[in-house]
């Protein structure tokens, strides 16, 4: 019998045919768990009411964003936050009735999980990575006890990725324009998604989704735009905003004079373009005979493919969580609920690295153990930093391209004589 129950275990975890067996036991389990949290957890106002404020004004007819304020600031993310607000603002009575709110926000935890779990079934991820999945105490927090809407974007963003792994890129890219929608910190994962589609798909065609990308913003901020476009443009894509330093969790061990200063803010935009800019041309296309051979290809034959190695599931997720990771690294600043933008890829990123077993969940735990210190401290920023640019790192030397293309580079390098004899 108990070899007999090692037995299935060891399936559960290891076997791929097993995946979504074990997919829907955690996606059950972090379900139930999630109910459990709602039911003996305090809920903590921070940001909901606010949304409500801005939606009552909204239902009022205001228009101009900078009319449009409440309890702790002005409104300052874009439309479709709006248009998802204004619908919860129906549903749960002006948002008074906060336990249904928590109940939509659950609903929606459980429906990242299971859109992490497909993204990983794709990028042949090991079935025992799922675990990992329910642990983290802050995300579980970000949704069902803060009711961030940060929540939303990350569904989107989910839900588009698994579409670009699928190569239903007309519908990524409307995805990716929702996520977008709600929050502008979807924009990190621009630059390695225009990689994807140049190399998938030719200039023409990235042009193309670009202006699907624009068309969709432009349509959603419609009524905005017509009141006041400079008023909207300025609050919902504000790249130089600049946030309060007691919020901070990433640059604590700065003083916030430096944190505060416009040359602090030039350096790390700096500091993140160059390491974009490095990944693209040692790292992203390799598998292409590299950057300049794929710039070449795509502008000379703008209407074809750009790249040569497959645009497989794993190449996606892999260089789109990258690209986010980068962006995450070198923000201004990080408040709690942005854990949620990468707390569930954490698993996979610390997968493409050559690092072992054991480094890896350290990695995993020193980030979750700084995103649960409050307020932060320089030791805790410190560590968060240290941990984040070490995974990059280990994805820098490790498989930056994904582990599928790595199979297929050994695969290329084994000689004929070679392959016949196994």
């Amino acid at each position: 019998m108990q070899s007999l129950v090692f037995k299935y275990v060891r399936l559960l975890l290891f076997d791929e045919k097993y995946f979504w067996i074990t997919a829907s036991l955690v996606v059950l389990g972090d379900a139930i768990l999630t109910q459990l949290i709602m039911r003996f957890v305090p809920y903590t106002e921070i940001d909901w009411e606010t949304y409500m404020v801005h939606i009552d004004l909204y239902l009022k007819g205001e228009r101009n964003y900078v009319n449009i304020t409440g309890p702790t600031g002005p409104l300052v993310y874009p439309a479709g936050h709006v248009h998802i607000h204004r619908l919860l603002h129906l549903i749960t009575n002006g948002g008074r009735n906060v336990a249904q709110a928590q109940q939509i926000y659950g609903g929606l935890y459980v429906l990242s999980i299971a859109l992490v779990c497909a993204i990983y079934k794709k990028a042949k991820v090991p079935n025992w990575t799922l675990l990992l999945l329910p642990l983290s105490k802050r995300l579980h927090s970000i949704f069902v006890l803060r009711l961030f809407n940060d929540c939303w974007s990350l569904i989107f963003v989910q839900a588009a990725i698994l579409a670009f792994q699928s190569a239903w890129d007309d519908v990524g890219i409307l995805l990716f324009s929702l996520a977008l929608s709600v929050k502008m910190s979807a924009i990190l994962y621009l630059p390695g998604l225009l990689v994807i589609l140049f190399k998938r798909h030719g200039l023409f065609a990235t042009i193309r989704h670009m202006l699907v990308l624009a068309c969709t913003q432009t349509l959603l901020a419609r009524s905005f735009l017509i009141a006041n476009a400079k008023s909207y443009l300025r609050n919902a894509f504000d790249l130089s905003r600049v946030f309060l330093y007691k919020w901070t969790v990433n640059w604590r061990f700065v003083d916030e004079r430096t944190f505060l200063s416009p040359a602090w803010a030039k350096g790390l935009l700096l500091g993140h373009v160059t390491v974009l800019v490095t990944f693209g041309l040692f790292r992203w296309c390799r598998g292409d005979g590299g950057v300049a051979r794929v710039l070449q290809r795509g502008l000379r034959r703008p209407g074809r493919p750009a790249g040569l190695a497959p645009v497989d599931p794993d190449y996606v997720v892999t260089v789109l969580t990258t690209s986010n990771l980068i962006g995450i690294i070198f923000a201004r600043s990080l408040h709690y609920q942005f854990y949620s933008w990468y707390s569930q890829q954490l698993p996979l990123l610390t997968q493409r690295t050559r690092f072992p077993f054991i480094m890896q969940m350290a990695l995993i735990g020193a980030i979750e153990y700084a995103w649960n210190v409050y307020p932060s401290t320089p030791l805790s920023s410190g560590l968060l930093l240290a941990a984040n640019v070490v995974m990059l790192l280990g994805i820098w030397f490790g498989y930056p391209e994904g582990k599928m293309f790595s199979k297929r580079s050994n695969l290329s390098q084994v000689s004929p004589k070679q392959l016949s004899q196994k």
